[in-house]
């Protein structure tokens, strides 16, 4: 059976949406980092080196019930994020040195799905972040495991993917129409919690799901009401208008500052909603180029790290080459011996060195192309 029959199964479920054919994984083929930039080659093998011994320590790590330890208990987020990483490097599911933790992990997400659709372990504030990265998870890695295992994703995934659709629907004010909030059914929107949940659709559609076209072009209507064009400073109360040829920033709500993170997530938003290298995504590419993180773990580092990479990955050329060399010093830099990178600061801190070295594997690794959520 085919990858793309099996998720037809798994999203039978969203029928009254309809359905289309899905992308298929690429045949498997040994990963390497960057073969197509040739300016980036010598960066191939300490990246995957690097990558290789943070994964042997993800494993190491894992809990025999399938989470990953974190500050904020057993979250099937930390979970999901570390299935990623395995699966970004090559790894499947049942096979292979790490076949079983992908397994175990797997198990771990699915047990936290609660009647109503909603993926999320003990209590939360963010509930959707944790359902985001999970239902993105289950996504990309339907169709490539055991079919006792895929029974459990084909009942599940339909139900995580309506939720997100159905807390879009959430009647908001025009300027957060569109987007996501921590909560089903929050009435706001924020930029962060919206590009979980375009991931998680993007894979879907790819997977089988004809997610509604309104539903793609009312998320990208708010992800485009909070590019930064002018802001005034909380401080100074002045109002800001970016230099020309700077590029301009996006903002976590409409009307705020623009910051790395946030910029990135808008940035990957765009190239994954059919708007590659759109004026608007070009100038979030220079806008990253012009904010690189200068201090390993500030703010939320690891992150914004992950949207930078595959945003500038996605849009290519000069943005993703000058911006991979600069991530890739910097992370090889300040990764342990033991192949982990330190917990975050600031609201990253209590996610702890699981989250981070998983989230450090999933930013090497864009290059990869192994997931299908890395595609170009």
């Amino acid at each position: 059976m085919t990858r793309a029959t099996k998720t037809s199964l798994a999203l039978a479920a969203l029928a009254a949406l309809g359905a289309s054919g899905a992308a298929l994984l690429p045949t498997a083929r040994p990963a390497r980092a960057d073969e197509a930039a040739d300016s980036l080659a010598k960066y191939r093998d300490t990246v995957d080196a690097g990558v290789d011994r943070a994964l042997a320590w993800l494993a190491q790590q894992q809990h025999k019930e399938g989470y990953w330890p974190s500050g904020m208990g057993k979250t099937p987020a930390v979970a999901s994020l570390a299935v990623m990483a395995f699966l970004a490097k090559g790894y499947t599911p049942g096979t292979g040195p790490y076949g079983q933790h992908i397994d175990r992990g797997i198990d771990f997400v699915l047990s936290c799905q609660r009647p109503n659709g909603l993926i999320v372990g003990g209590k939360t504030h963010g509930a959707m972040y944790i359902h985001g990265m999970c239902t993105l998870m289950l996504s990309e890695v339907s169709g490539m495991v055991d079919p006792e295992r895929q029974k459990r994703i084909d009942k599940a995934l339909p139900h995580a993917v309506r939720l997100i659709l159905t807390a879009q629907q959430v009647k908001k004010p025009d300027r957060y129409r569109g987007g996501w909030r921590y909560q089903p059914t929050s009435t706001d929107s924020d930029i962060s919690l919206t590009g979980w949940q375009l991931m998680a659709l993007r894979s879907a559609r790819n997977n089988g799901a004809q997610v509604p076209k309104k539903a793609i072009e009312d998320a990208v209507g708010f992800v485009l009401r909070c590019r930064a064009e002018k802001w005034t400073n909380p401080k100074t109360k002045k109002s800001i208008t970016p230099k020309p040829g700077t590029g301009v920033g996006f903002a976590y709500q409409p009307g705020g500052a623009p910051g790395l993170a946030r910029t990135s997530v808008a940035l990957l938003c765009l190239e994954l909603c059919g708007r590659h290298r759109c004026k608007e995504a070009v100038a979030a590419g220079d806008w990253v180029l012009r904010h690189r993180p200068t201090q390993f773990g500030s703010g939320y580092f690891y992150y914004a790290l992950y949207y930078a990479s595959q945003g500038m990955f996605q849009l290519g050329g000069r943005h993703w080459e000058q911006f991979a060399p600069h991530m890739y010093e910097m992370m090889l830099k300040f990764q342990a011996k033991d192949g982990s990178w330190p917990q975050g600061s600031g609201g990253e801190a209590a996610a702890g060195k699981c989250y981070s070295t998983a989230m450090g594997v999933l930013a090497m690794a864009v290059s990869y192309r192994q997931l299908p959520i890395y595609q170009r």
